[in-house]
């Protein structure tokens, strides 16, 4: 298959070519690796090429999966692939190898996606933009100057380049929405513990991560939700149960919905012209779709919330650090990690123990106004961004200057942490480009658990504005 072929189909086009013999999975793979041989030395989106691993997967035959033969790449973090490293962007980590398939990966497996190659992500996954000691600056597809977004950038890149229709992905405060607004792309973080997290965790960042997919199109999305939803034996907690397969729902009518625009940040902090207009055109298309949409501000206040989110952040990956430490044996040290890392240790120093179960409270008493504020609102729609995609070189993780990384990374994502303080699912939509031709997205968020109200909204949405013709590289 020729790469413009490849490229004009998603992952559930692939998978039907597969299923009715038109394409074989060996060609699939072989030209997604030409892909990623001619697109790579230009956006820097794999940290490994696993060609080999991919090839031979389909020496045996593949399982009854709904993607059986569609090449996919993981984020080198959060999935962990039998005999690979999983290095999350860290030095620290490159030896790292992994004895057995994290539970999400498994199902990917189980889907039928074949693996081939893991994805560049900023070190232990910290930062909005994908730079790093490790594998250097991952570059975004529509304006190689500009970054692809983070944590979950390489997997975003990747996409938008053509070289898979869809991969694996990470969200502990934005890394799915933010590198889908950078790159053109639909980017759903699912609610919390909707997909597993083990063996090896119960919960990524105190309950604030999760892991699903980049795609180009919304039916992707949902049918690999459909394939790994679900709690794993062990779990410590669970979603709650969808009620039909998400693939069904993005063909629903979502009715009359109730939405809240937010074009304010809960910190306050001014947004870019470009971003707001984005949101407003949404509003608009909303309601000519028969929504009734009205400006809302969200209840809570950021100060302490924010600080309960780098509490969690930040004890999680000194903890990770230290335990890297101890199986080496010796004192891990701000050399062995970029600055941005050193400072979450730097911090815990400074924390009392009582600061962890504080920051819990804190989210738990916020997931709970966000409940009322549900009763009233079904969606909020808001920028999913502060700015449009930023230059390379504002958010590097072995910055020397810590205040202005904090500062640009505060300023660029002041919208999506909310919804990982909560854990509910919340989605950025394609829906606008600047004049320059950078994409800008559109962030919509349900209640907890009510990823079937997302589903049709963005079924409804793509249908009315599509967004799928337009690639990164070609005319508008």
């Amino acid at each position: 298959m020729d790469f413009d072929t490849y490229r004009q189909l998603d992952a559930t086009a692939l998978a039907r070519l597969v299923a009715i013999g038109e394409v074989s999975a060996q060609e699939l793979l072989e030209t997604a690796i030409a892909a990623a041989e001619q697109q790579n030395p230009a956006v820097n989106a794999l940290s490994q090429k696993l060609y080999d691993h991919g090839r031979a997967a389909l020496s045996a035959p593949l399982p009854d999966g709904p993607f059986n033969g569609v090449p996919f790449l993981l984020k080198d973090a959060s999935g962990d692939l039998t005999g690979t490293p999983t290095r999350y962007g860290a030095r620290l980590l490159s030896d790292h190898v992994a004895t057995s398939d994290s539970t999400l990966v498994a199902r990917y497996k189980a889907a039928g996606l074949v693996i081939f190659g893991k994805t560049t992500t900023p070190e232990f996954a910290l930062a909005a933009s994908t730079e790093t000691s490790l594998t250097g600056a991952t570059r975004n597809p529509w304006d190689l100057s500009r970054s692809a977004g983070g944590s979950s950038g390489g997997s975003a890149a990747a996409v938008a380049a053509g070289i898979v229709p869809a991969a694996h992905a990470s969200d502990g405060g934005g890394s799915i929405r933010i590198p889908a607004s950078c790159c053109g792309l639909f980017g759903m973080k699912p609610t919390r513990a909707r997909t597993p997290s083990g063996p090896q965790a119960g919960e990524g960042w105190g309950s604030l991560a999760a892991a699903h997919v980049l795609t180009r199109s919304v039916r992707d999305s949902a049918a690999l939700l459909d394939a790994t939803q679900g709690a794993a034996p062990c779990d410590p907690y669970h979603a709650p149960s969808r009620t039909r397969p998400y693939t069904e729902e993005v063909a629903t009518d979502p009715g009359r919905l109730r939405v809240a625009l937010q074009l304010t940040p809960p910190s306050g902090r001014p947004v870019d012209p470009a971003c707001q207009t984005a949101a407003r055109q949404a509003a608009t298309l909303l309601d000519s779709l028969g929504h009734d949409v009205e400006e809302a501000d969200l209840p809570g206040d950021w100060a302490p919330l924010g600080e309960a989110v780098w509490i969690l952040v930040a004890s999680n990956v000194s903890r990770m650090i230290e335990v890297l430490g101890c199986a080496r044996g010796r004192k891990i040290g701000p050399d062995d990690v970029d600055a941005v890392s050193w400072s979450a240790v730097e911090a815990c120093r400074q924390m009392r123990i009582e600061d962890y179960p504080r920051a819990l409270s804190a989210i738990h008493a916020q997931s709970r106004r966000m409940a009322a504020f549900h009763e009233r609102y079904d969606v909020v729609l808001s920028p999913t961004l502060g700015h449009p995609p930023p230059l390379l070189n504002t958010q590097r993780t072995d910055t020397d200057d810590l205040a202005g990384y904090r500062e640009a990374l505060a300023a660029f994502s002041p919208f999506t942490q909310m919804f990982n303080v909560t854990g509910q699912p919340s989605m950025s939509l394609p829906l606008h480009w600047t004049e320059d031709g950078l994409p800008v997205g559109v962030m919509a968020s349900a209640g907890f658990g009510r990823e079937d109200i997302l589903f049709r909204l963005a079924g409804q949405v793509e249908a009315a504005q599509p967004w799928f013709h337009r690639l990164a590289g070609s005319p508008a």
